[in-house]
């Protein structure tokens, strides 16, 4: 007989339980665990007998390990009261349910379970998530590896540990793995999006309902345009309307675009005012225009004001990064009359006006200029972003070289 101190869940589920004289108590269908500990503590076996399944405290049970076979004994059949506390079911909750490896960056299938026998208790620590797992399931992982062996080939095992475990699926009601889900604002919103279109529409609706609504908005602009308009069709009105809100007018318009008149503007209504006749306005230009890809989130200022107060409104701003590559110069009617690059506003000494060190030889394209004019003038001049004015030369957007290159990825994959 060996002392087990860690074993696979695949190993004893579906033995037979015996009493401490030998006589047969009936099947282990599954262990019960409770959440409110450092890892999940199992608590209770699910145990299926003559009269049916009942609830054993696992207090009760021991695990043997004798030639090579797991022996599960029973002291006494104590029935285990949950009484209200937070637990959920191995076999029924987690294997074959999909989950997120934070390391990995990936969705993942749990294929089975590690557990580990302290002093204190038994206690889940890692999901396998490899090949090896889902043979060991199917009973076929030993002969194969000795088959294996001698060729010098071995089969891929993934465990993760139990604190690298994101829990993504909703599929029971109530449950909720993890202590929360905060783990998700860790990825990157495109690493995000990568996992989330490996997911089924209920899936990807309730993972983009429990982030924050900033960080969802990012990761919605990151998805596939079918997946974004799956998902914005699948979501309430108003919280479909919130992402839209929070994402650049540009990219909400496009997903717009995507939708049906009825729906668009059932989204546009529900949004706020000033956001919705943004997203209008860009809807309304040619997709074959400027105008469709630019940005209306810009920044800029007039030529009397100094470097002290153009810091301190962008202090107060607080703007995304890809909108201030360079500060845009208009005067009182809003045309462009000139640019100035941060370097030089860091430069300068405070109580400096702007027209002292400002650029008046400044590229722009129209916005109704065609899209394929935009990438002679980026390429050739190393451009971030280039300004975009309407014909009386009054700044109305402006385009980012991540949509220029958007754009061209789109229409590549259109023409596939």
């Amino acid at each position: 007989m060996a002392f087990v101190t860690t074993f696979y869940f695949s190993r004893i589920v579906g033995n037979k339980v015996y009493s401490q004289s030998g006589s047969f108590l009936g099947k282990l269908k599954d262990l019960i665990v409770e959440v409110d500990f450092i890892r999940p503590k199992v608590v209770a076996v699910r145990l299926n007998t003559e009269k049916g399944l009942i609830l054993i405290d696992f207090s009760c049970f021991s695990i043997e390990k004798i030639s090579g076979q797991y022996k599960l004994k029973c002291s006494e059949l104590k029935e285990y009261m949950p009484d209200g506390k937070k637990i959920f079911y191995l076999k029924k909750s987690i294997l074959d349910r999909q989950i997120i490896d934070m390391n990995g960056r990936k969705l993942v299938r749990v294929n089975d379970l590690r557990l580990a026998i302290l002093a204190n208790g038994t206690y889940l620590v890692a999901a396998d998530v490899g090949f090896e797992g889902l043979l060991r399931r199917l009973g076929v992982a030993k002969p194969l590896k000795k088959l294996l062996k001698p060729i010098g080939i071995t089969l891929p095992s993934h465990l993760i540990l139990w604190d690298e475990v994101q829990t993504i699926d909703f599929g029971n009601a109530g449950i909720k793995l993890s202590k929360d889900y905060s783990n998700l604002e860790k990825l990157h919103p495109s690493d995000l999006a990568d996992i989330i279109e490996d997911m089924d529409r209920i899936t990807q609706i309730a993972v983009l309902s429990s982030i924050d609504e900033e960080k969802a908005a990012d990761i919605l602009e990151e998805l596939e345009p079918e997946i974004q308009r799956s998902v914005v069709e699948s979501l309430p009105l108003n919280k479909a309307a919130d992402l839209l809100e929070k994402m650049p007018a540009d990219e909400a318009a496009d997903i717009l675009d995507e939708l049906g008149e009825d729906k668009a503007e059932e989204l546009l209504e529900e949004m706020e005012e000033e956001a919705s006749d943004d997203i209008r306005e860009l809807m309304e230009y040619s997709e074959k225009s400027v105008g469709s890809i630019m940005t209306t989130d810009f920044i800029s200022f007039y030529e009397n004001q100094t470097v002290d107060q153009t810091i301190k409104e962008l202090r107060n701003l607080k703007p995304e990064p890809d909108t201030i590559y360079y500060l845009y110069i208009v005067n009182t009617n809003g045309k462009l009359i000139a640019t100035v690059s941060l370097r030089d506003i860091i430069v300068a000494e405070p109580e400096t006006k702007l027209n002292q060190i400002m650029n008046s030889n400044v590229l722009y394209v129209l916005d109704e200029d065609k899209i394929e004019s935009l990438n002679e003038i980026i390429a050739k001049y190393s451009l971030l972003a280039l300004p975009v004015v309407n014909s009386e030369k009054v700044m109305v957007g402006v385009v980012i070289i991540n949509d220029v290159v958007h754009n061209l990825v789109r229409n590549r994959r259109k023409r596939l």
